[in-house]
């Protein structure tokens, strides 16, 4: 027997809707039987509720017994003995009710009553009078608790999803930071090993870009104007390793502040860098530019690539992790462009905030 669940149910504040369900129930047979047998309210009310009494002991055996037992075992045939006995045994039950509580509560004698054996032999009239009202709100009651357990099953399914796609981003994040690490703790690294005088200014930019990441974006959104700061941070610290030969430009442009997914833009900054500056021995180019207009936030960037280093750049980590990180922030929100030619390699990102 399935108590602990109905127990569960009453315990979850489900109590108020099995009240107002059966106060439904009592008002609707109390005005049917007011038009069809003209009794008065008093009348009524005693009638119906010796046949509520039935009522609900049909519906909660079959919704919290019968069906999660053997129906949803497929024990069918069971199922099929059990409802017909309980049906009969609701049904004389009513049928006890009104003759021996009803009637002589509310009917002037003398009048006859049928005995408790004669109500129960009855078979055919039970059938007939008692077992349709009954288990039409007994199959009501279960066809609304079934839409009720179906909602609660979306909402903990939504929940789940939810709490599944924290975790993915978490993980992904997780991925992402200790990439971005490698990078510029080699970068300092390098400066250290040559007595760079940029050494300080570099630990400090990277003070400053752990205190972002570990403390001011661990919203869902953060504002754009502090992801460009970070950003600016982040290619300072980035050109400290280069000399004149390289050529960064970062533009914005934007209608107002507004938020976007935290480091969602560092892997497309870091992946130019990497297959940039970072393998071009020449005159390497970083274009980066942002813009908001019309509930569209753009952000590009482009950098130039030697052809030893074409092969691949697609398939980056960073690319991959923020691919991901999209699908599960912005689904059938963002555009994401890759356009690879001979010499340049630019990555367009739209999203609709």
């Amino acid at each position: 027997m399935n108590f602990k669940k109905l127990k569960e149910d009453f315990r979850q504040s489900r109590l108020s809707f099995h009240i107002i369900f059966w106060l439904v129930v009592l008002l609707f047979f109390m005005v049917r039987d007011d038009f069809e047998e003209n009794h008065t309210m008093v009348a009524s009310l005693v009638y119906k509720i010796c046949i509520m009494i039935p009522q609900i002991l049909a519906s909660y055996s079959l919704t919290y017994i019968l069906v999660p037992k053997f129906i949803y075992t497929k024990k069918y045939v069971r199922f099929t003995i059990l409802m017909l006995l309980s049906a009969y045994i609701f049904s004389a039950l009513s049928r006890v009710l009104i003759v021996h509580v009803a009637e002589p509560l509310v009917r002037i004698p003398p009048f006859t009553q049928e005995t408790v054996a004669q109500i129960f032999l009855d078979v055919k009239f039970l059938m007939a009078h008692y077992f349709p009202s009954i288990y039409i709100a007994a199959l009501i009651f279960l066809a609304v608790q079934f839409i009720v357990d179906i909602s609660k099953v979306k909402q903990q399914n939504l929940l789940l999803e939810k709490e599944k796609v924290g975790a993915e981003l978490k993980m992904l994040k997780t991925q992402l930071h200790p990439h971005f690490l490698f990078n510029t703790l080699n970068n300092i690294y390098m400066l250290s090993l040559d007595n760079s005088p940029k050494t300080p200014e570099s630990i400090s930019k990277l003070s400053e870009i752990l205190d972002y990441v570990l403390y001011r974006c661990n919203t869902k959104f953060v504002s754009v104007t502090n992801e460009i700061s970070f950003l600016e941070n982040y290619i300072a610290l980035e050109k400290l390793r280069y000399d004149d030969r390289l050529q960064v430009t970062f533009n914005t442009s934007l209608e107002k502040d507004i938020e976007i997914a935290p480091l969602i833009l560092l892997p497309l900054v870091e992946n130019a860098f990497k297959h940039g500056a970072g393998e071009d021995s020449g005159s390497p180019k970083i274009d980066i530019s942002i813009s908001y207009q019309d509930t569209i936030f753009t952000f590009v960037v482009a950098n130039s690539i030697a052809n030893s280093t074409q092969e691949g750049v697609k398939e980056s980590i960073g690319l991959n992790n923020i691919k991901q990180q999209l699908d599960l922030i912005y689904p059938n929100g963002y555009i994401l462009n890759i356009d690879e030619k001979e010499s340049l390699f630019t990555v367009t990102l739209e999203l609709t905030v």
